[in-house]
């Protein structure tokens, strides 16, 4: 569900709304998310212009139906929608919280079309009409994709009971999963920071730094006595109103990618190599270097002992792709470094500089002092730099797990 929303794979999506509202996803809030950047651009809707539908209807602040529903032209929508190629549909009415008889009238008349409908007075039952749509446009996008996995999953496993992860550290039935899969839009993160509180509560420690470092991203959270959940969430700038653990992330992984920017400055990150080709270590045909890279060249992995001995890396693939980011940036060799670990160390410092103003978002702009903390280190590449960023934060205990790489199932 995650990767469907990010990487903007998910279901032909429209939106039905209130005559009259049918841009609501466009116009949004006023506020800008960078405010001095004359050519910041906004998210796309999830939903193009073509299938923000509106229909005749309206319920006043009471609940009291103004404006009821016409058959007819409920029947015309329908019939649209499926000429449309639409897959999965949205429904966010005006006042539909106090009020839902029209969204779940037009919602029967989806289902029984074959639709997948998502209505706002069953995913969020609540106030404020742009967050209520973006969050049930965002269930009706990804709920397909985790629909098919888990009917798959429920035939593999038959008949056995299984529960699903929500974003809130809880868990609901794989069912309303299917229906509802916003709710574990988050879901891994949320895992991790779950399992981070148990281990540092089992290793003593109530103040805790979470530090989940895998291939692609980051994710960091703060644990003051128990686990922080927000429902003001945002992902891939798009408002999230469900309840999750407040959870912040950043492109920073074993596998970012570094590169040289037009001024020549040394880049790593946002994008990755992903597991396939991966780091050019993995020799699947990668040839950009990458925090892993960086760290094989200045010996910080072994590239005959990598997991657990059943992969070997090609350092010399690093070298080389370091090499040449080395040359593209221009750098000189560090007295006594070769040219490649010159540019591994700065790839490593560059990664490692995201991932403290990551820990610093969530503590000390909020009044913590992380030294009054632990830091609890996990994720595939987190037990390489976590070190790194204790001394910088100032923060005096570093807790590494056993089962680190693999906290998040857990």
């Amino acid at each position: 569900a995650t990767n469907a929303l990010l990487e903007r794979k998910g279901a032909r999506t429209a939106l039905i709304a209130t005559a009259g509202f049918r841009d609501l996803l466009a116009i949004g809030r006023q506020n800008r998310s960078h405010l001095y950047d004359f050519f910041a651009d906004r998210p796309e809707p999830l939903v193009p212009a073509e299938l923000r539908l509106e229909i005749a209807e309206r319920v006043d602040r009471h609940g009291q139906a103004l404006w009821t529903l016409d058959p007819a032209e409920l029947t015309r929508l329908v019939d649209k929608l499926r000429s449309a190629g639409v897959e999965s549909v949205a429904v966010c009415l005006l006042f539909s919280f106090a009020n839902p008889a029209h969204e779940q009238q037009i919602g029967d008349a989806l289902r029984r079309a074959g639709l997948l409908a998502s209505l706002s007075s069953e995913i969020l039952p609540e106030f404020r009409e742009y967050e209520r749509a973006s969050t049930t446009v965002i269930n009706a996008y990804v709920s397909p994709a985790l629909d098919r996995y888990l009917g798959r999953l429920a035939e593999q496993l038959q008949g056995v009971e299984f529960r699903i992860m929500q974003s809130n550290g809880g868990s609901i039935s794989a069912a309303q999963a299917r229906r509802e899969a916003v709710r574990s839009i988050l879901s891994g993160p949320a895992g991790g920071a779950v399992g981070a509180f148990h281990v540092a509560q089992a290793a003593g420690f109530q103040r805790v730094l979470t530090f989940d470092m895998g291939g692609t991203s980051t994710d960091v959270a703060l644990c003051d006595g128990g686990i922080q959940v927000t429902s003001e969430g945002e992902i891939g700038g798009l408002p999230v109103r469900i309840p999750l653990i407040d959870i912040h992330t950043v492109g920073a992984g074993g596998g970012s990618l570094a590169r040289v920017d037009a001024g020549g400055a040394l880049r790593v990150g946002p994008q990755s190599a992903g597991a396939n080709p991966g780091p050019a270590c993995y020799g699947r045909g990668g040839a950009d270097a990458t925090v892993t890279d960086a760290n094989l060249v200045l010996g910080r992995l072994p590239a005959d002992r990598f997991l657990g001995g059943q992969m070997a890396l090609d350092a010399a693939a690093s070298e080389a792709a370091l090499t040449r980011l080395a040359q593209a940036a221009q750098l000189v060799a560090a007295t006594g470094l070769t040219l490649a670990q010159t540019a591994a160390l700065g790839v490593v410092q560059i990664a490692n500089a995201h991932m403290e103003r990551a820990l610093r978002v969530i503590s000390v702009e909020r009044g913590h002092d992380p030294a009054d903390f632990a830091l609890l280190s996990f994720g595939g590449a987190g037990g390489l730099h976590a070190c790194d960023l204790a001394r910088g934060l100032g923060v005096r205990t570093v807790i590494v797990p056993p089962g680190a790489s693999t906290l998040s199932a857990f």
